[in-house]
């Protein structure tokens, strides 16, 4: 694992439910945490309004990588060349081209999503 690593949504949700593994993988890293702009849309548009205050701490733990330009034409390429062979949407090329931008490992429950990678990890297994 590279000492930066962006965090997919699904942990993250699974982290706001206290989901223990969750909690507990995520605390015990001490790595640089890094979140798509992606991310970020794909919590709050999850949200119910009682959760915001504990949304906002969570997220003030991570630097918040923003959309720009070429980011969007790199996910767009990627969501081209691997949506329909391995169900790559839009949201997770655009984390996938954000993770080539910064060279770093990607933490997901979902690897299919992202042949594209070299380094995915998948933190623990959901029964």
């Amino acid at each position: 694992m590279s000492d930066t690593l962006l965090i997919d949504t699904d942990i993250l949700i699974d982290y706001l439910r206290d989901y223990q593994p969750a909690v507990e993988w995520l605390e015990a890293l001490t790595v640089d945490l890094k979140l798509s702009s992606i991310n970020v849309a794909e919590i709050y548009s999850g949200m119910r309004e009682p959760e915001r205050r504990k949304i906002e701490s969570l997220l003030e733990c991570f630097t918040i990588i923003p959309l720009d330009a070429a980011l969007a034409e790199s996910g767009g390429l990627l969501r081209r060349d691997f949506g329909n062979s391995h169900g790559t949407g839009l949201a997770d090329a655009i984390i996938a081209a954000t993770v080539q931008k910064l060279g770093c490992s990607l933490a997901t429950l979902n690897k299919k999503h992202f042949p594209m990678l070299d380094s995915v990890i998948v933190p623990y297994q959901k029964k």
